[in-house]
């Protein structure tokens, strides 16, 4: 009997337990407010609540996966380049305040209707349901994974029962289910989080020491992903729903200081949790660093790191149908009511399951959908000037072509000035977000001649 199989019934109660208790305890959402904004007996959320919240939805099964990951490959160098997207809570911050206090908006459709009209929602709005469709299935096969290969009976079992329970909590009571019950998830990620590390830390072979300065800090062993993500931090934040719904559901002020705050403490967060990869490679361990640190070290702290994984890919996955649903019910006005909405979340959870039996790629979510939508830098960076509508169509379109050209592997080797692994992802990055700059302000300069 393998390491999986003689822990899967602690695996099974655990998946089932978190899940039936967050249903129990998750507000019935019976009017738009309760269920689409998160208000509590006419409350809004505190920075407290917003703050955990954001964090822990941010915090999902993929990207702890992918910081353990890069902590086994770059040292704790590859959690800091990780750490970078991070930056993305204290850009969408500062402009979403911009956009409240100086432009009125309520939302992020509502900035573009009223700048760029319908059309540039619609394109806006599909790049939304492709990011949307990653986080389900791009979290839910991280959870597969550790109750069976992929592939398997377990692994497909235990994704869909997940996603199902998460969907029931979800459809109770919306967003005010979502930012509860992420509140008790962070709580829950910040003590287990401890108590993995703690573990390590006692090991008799753990140098701490040298943990804390693993790594090279160069280009080729790391900082091309750094940089990469510090650039797609700028566009990032606006094509994800489950951050920025939530930066209109409180006050403008309290909103600024809960990114603020999430910026920094959920950069923390990775770069501690990627130190469970810098133990791997001490270690001389190879494959997916917290399954293969968790056999290492006995089935209590798998059931951790299991329980880990469920807590941030449920916290993201009922982020995600909720953001999906207020899309479609309130965003693109296509239905008035909670009945609607909780339809919406059913087709959310069904289509971004499919991609699970087709073996999509993990790893490959957040870097590619971060570059289709490098043109929305210019839109959010500038967005106080006055330029003509096309200048959206042709700064967006770049994106998706340059977000192409990285899929496809088409930069030349001629343009690509630093060497390693993310070197491409960089230098398509630099390159994309200059030219998206260019193709928005063109025609701002030919209407003044």
């Amino acid at each position: 009997m393998d390491f999986l199989t003689q822990t899967s019934t602690l695996q099974w109660l655990i998946i089932i337990a978190s899940s039936v208790i967050f249903f129990i305890l998750a507000p019935y959402a019976k009017d738009v407010g309760t269920f689409f904004k998160a208000q509590h007996r006419g409350k809004q959320p505190n920075m407290v609540m917003l703050t955990g919240s954001l964090i822990i939805s941010w915090i999902f099964a993929k990207s702890i996966t992918n910081a353990a990951n890069l902590g086994l490959e770059f040292g704790l160098v590859g959690g800091v380049a990780y750490a970078g997207y991070y930056l993305s809570f204290a850009v969408a911050g500062i402009i979403i305040y911009q956009l409240r206090t100086q432009g009125n908006y309520t939302s992020i459709h509502h900035f573009l209707t009223d700048k760029y009209g319908k059309r540039a929602v619609g394109l806006f709005s599909i790049l939304i349901s492709f990011r949307l469709f990653n986080e389900v299935w791009s979290n839910t096969m991280v959870i597969g994974t550790y109750f069976g290969e992929m592939g398997t009976t377990a692994y497909y079992a235990a994704i869909i029962v997940f996603t199902v329970m998460t969907l029931a909590y979800t459809l109770k009571g919306g967003l005010s289910s979502s930012i509860f019950t992420d509140v008790i998830q962070m709580v829950l990620f910040s003590i287990l989080l401890m108590i993995i590390l703690g573990v390590i830390f006692a090991q008799p072979s753990t140098d701490v020491g040298r943990m804390m300065t693993s790594g090279t800090w160069s280009m080729e062993l790391g900082l091309n992903l750094f940089f990469a993500a510090i650039l797609q931090s700028f566009s990032y934040p606006f094509h994800d729903p489950v951050l920025t719904d939530r930066g209109f559901i409180t006050d403008a002020k309290t909103m600024r200081k809960s990114y603020l705050w999430a910026a920094v403490l959920g950069g923390i967060c990775i770069v501690l949790f990627s130190l469970v990869g810098v133990y791997a490679q001490q270690s001389g361990l190879q494959g997916q660093a917290a399954v293969e640190v968790a056999k290492k070290l006995g089935v209590v702290l798998l059931l951790i790191i299991n329980f880990i994984m469920i807590t941030s890919a449920a916290s993201t996955l009922d982020s995600t149908f909720s953001s999906f649903s207020k899309m479609l019910t309130i965003d693109l006005n296509l239905g008035k009511t909670v009945s609607f909405g909780r339809i919406m979340m059913i087709l959310v959870a069904v289509l971004g399951t499919i991609p699970v039996f087709l073996d999509a790629e993990i790893l490959s979510a957040t870097t590619i959908s971060g570059t289709m939508v490098i043109g929305l830098t210019p839109v959010f960076v500038l967005w106080k000037m006055k330029v003509p509508r096309v200048s959206y169509f042709l700064s967006v379109t770049c994106g998706l072509v340059f977000g192409t050209l990285l899929v496809l592997g088409w930069l030349p080797e001629s343009l690509i000035f630093t060497s390693g692994r993310y070197s491409v992802l960089l230098w398509i990055n630099i390159y994309g977000i200059l030219i998206s700059f260019l193709l928005f302000l063109i025609p701002a300069w030919i209407k003044r001649f």
